[in-house]
């Protein structure tokens, strides 16, 4: 009997995307056989974190770089960095008055996301700039004060409309001397994003998730970019006694998050693209046989990453909602989650079906609508 059985906690069929209330992914062996190694002594964590930082720095050709508990944490330090720049006195005065010298960072209003609070919860106030539809740089300009910390940029291209480029961002940004924070964490692959928004792009620091494509343990995040911000973060993180104590990350999530992105670096994404691609298009061909039914591609996928996805359209006389359907496969058995994509159609995604799950998905789409399915295209 497997750890899920035991609780009575059912498995499902991830068609939806790495999601952190669906577990993010599922690692692979080399990274859960890493964290067991590293679950197997005591280490100096202090040297731990340096020296893991040191090598992820080196294979995400950055700077500097850092193990978060989560990509949420990650914003929390950076803000936390950027309040303070880890001065020790600075710090030792915000913990005992929740006063910082600088204490403002600058969102575009389109950038205003649910992980955003992790900004206020490190003790800044957000000040919003434009609006959904456009920003102009001197509203960027007018925004910059004294107590201006840094500026938070959400990267995707689902959220590119109405923002600056980023590049026109840190360009203001660094003539005030304010550093940029990207908030990465979905926006891989492409693998050239874990040096783009900092060497390339010039944001001084990125963060990314260490859960989602980067098959990592959930529970991480990366912090990637210059020297002088990550040493700030360290300043405040774990094992000090300080504000991001909390944020605590075990050897085995250094451990598991490094294995995990060395690995990424060495994976052909375009490749596991071109795959994704070929199964949409199955897909398709597919639905194309089955009453009530439409398919079609859809790109990007639901965090602008540059990967496919499969909308399926209910035809009126089905009476089927995407709601409704999404809740038809939720409860049954096995519990299967797809994407609510529109009052009449929901969409699913290849990349993270296990061997066998394919058939069971397009068996269940097409049963619940009362529709007989028909074999695989090949």
């Amino acid at each position: 009997m497997g750890v899920y059985d035991r609780l009575d906690v059912r498995r499902v069929i991830n068609a939806d995307a790495t999601l952190t209330r669906l577990g993010g992914s599922v690692m692979p062996p080399e990274v859960v056989a890493a964290m067991r190694d590293a679950a197997g002594s005591f280490v100096d964590m202090y040297e731990l974190q340096r020296a893991v930082g040191h090598r992820l720095a080196e294979v995400t050709r950055n700077e500097a770089a850092y193990v978060s508990s989560g990509a949420a944490a990650g914003i929390v330090l950076a803000t936390l960095s950027a309040m303070t720049g880890g001065d020790l006195l600075t710090i030792a005065r915000f913990i005992a008055t929740g006063e910082a010298p600088r204490d403002e960072v600058i969102a575009h209003r389109v950038h205003r996301i649910p992980y955003d609070p992790a900004i206020r919860l490190a003790g800044a106030r957000i000040v919003d700039i434009g609006n959904r539809l456009q920003t102009f740089s001197w509203e960027l300009e007018a925004a910059i004060s004294s107590r201006t910390a840094m500026i938070f940029y959400a990267a995707g291209d689902h959220l590119a409309s109405g923002a600056l480029s980023l590049a026109e961002t840190v360009e203001i940004a660094h003539g005030h001397g304010i550093p940029v924070v990207v908030d990465a964490a979905a926006q891989l692959p492409p693998v050239e994003n874990l040096w783009r928004f900092t060497r390339d792009l010039g944001a001084d620091l990125a963060i990314f998730s260490g859960g989602k494509d980067l098959r990592g343990p959930q529970a991480s995040g990366l912090i990637v970019g210059a020297a002088p911000l990550i040493a700030a973060i360290a300043a405040h993180g774990a094992p000090h006694q300080r504000l991001a104590r909390p944020m605590k990350v075990g050897k085995e999530e250094m451990i598991g998050l490094l294995t995990a992105v060395e690995r990424y670096v060495e994976d052909d994404w375009q490749g596991r693209v071109s795959g994704y691609e070929a199964t949409v298009q199955t897909w398709i061909a597919h639905f194309r046989d089955q009453p009530g039914m439409t398919a079609m591609r859809t790109f990007p996928n639901e965090a602008g990453q540059p990967t496919p996805r499969c909308r399926i359209v209910f035809a009126p006389d089905t009476a089927m909602s995407g709601a409704e359907a999404a809740r038809l496969l939720w409860d049954g058995d096995p519990r299967i989650a797809v994407a609510i994509d529109g009052p009449d159609s929901v969409s699913i995604t290849p990349e993270l079906l296990g061997e066998g799950e394919e058939q069971i998905l397009l068996n269940r789409l097409s049963a619940i609508v009362k529709f007989p399915v028909s074999a695989l295209h090949t």
